[in-house]
């Protein structure tokens, strides 16, 4: 198979310092948070506004990206499962998907709602959601 390079295009910024306490998903109490792009790549932001609902990918930089099997929530009662069935962290190559809606745009900072991403995480990229990506067509 061809290597695969993938390049940052901002950074997460956040009030979640660490893995420890963070919510597992955005309804479980996941604070407002911003993107900060890279200038290269802020004529890519045109067409983002507020009100809009965006997918950011993420490179989970903090996960342990040998794991294939995990305890579904860090739940011991229940029993281990293939980490493709779950949205652990850990897992071979650590891409995040985040569905939040943009709260704020100024210059290079994107704000958003609920976002389940720990500061310093690295932006993959954004992507408008799958919906309004059809109606659009």
């Amino acid at each position: 198979m061809p290597d695969i390079a993938l390049q940052p295009i901002g950074v997460v910024r956040s009030s979640l310092a660490s893995r420890t306490g963070a919510p597992r998903q955005p309804d479980e109490g996941a604070p407002p948070a911003s993107i900060h792009l890279d200038p290269e790549w802020q004529e890519g932001l045109d067409g983002i506004a507020v009100g809009n609902r965006i997918v950011l990918i993420t490179w989970l930089d903090r996960a342990v990206r040998s794991t294939l099997r995990v305890q579904p929530r860090g739940d011991r009662t229940r029993p281990p499962q293939g980490v493709f069935s779950t949205r652990s962290p850990d897992r071979p190559n650590p891409i995040g998907l985040h569905d939040v809606m943009v709260t704020g745009v100024d210059g290079l900072r994107v704000d958003v709602d609920g976002l389940d991403a720990i500061d310093g995480t690295p932006v993959l990229d954004i992507k408008p959601e799958l919906v309004r990506c059809i109606a659009d067509r």
